[in-house]
C-alpha cells in the first residue's frame, strides 16, 4: 500500500510538473497582434523623442536664419 501511494504521488507530481511548465502555443494571429502592439508602443515612445529632436532642429535653423539676417543688416 505504501509503495502504491508513493508511485501515485510521484506520478501526480510528474504530471503537474510537465503540464505547468509547458509554454502555451500561440496562433499566428496572436503572434501578429502581439508584434503590432509592441511596434505601436515603440513608435509612440520614439515619436515623442523624434518630435523633440525635430523641434530642436527647427529652432536651430531659425536661429541660423536670424543670425544671417542680422549679419546682412550690419553689412548692408
Amino acid at each position: 500500500m505504501k509503495r502504491i501511494n508513493i508511485i501515485l504521488a510521484l506520478t501526480l507530481v510528474s504530471i503537474i510538473a510537465f503540464s505547468s511548465c509547458r509554454e502555451e502555443k500561440k496562433s499566428p494571429e496572436d503572434k501578429i497582434e502581439e508584434a503590432i502592439k509592441e511596434v505601436k508602443k515603440d513608435v509612440k515612445e520614439n515619436s515623442e523623442e523624434l518630435s523633440d529632436d525635430v523641434e530642436d532642429a527647427l529652432e536651430d535653423v531659425e536661429d541660423e536664419i536670424n543670425e544671417v539676417k542680422e549679419e546682412a543688416k550690419k553689412k548692408g
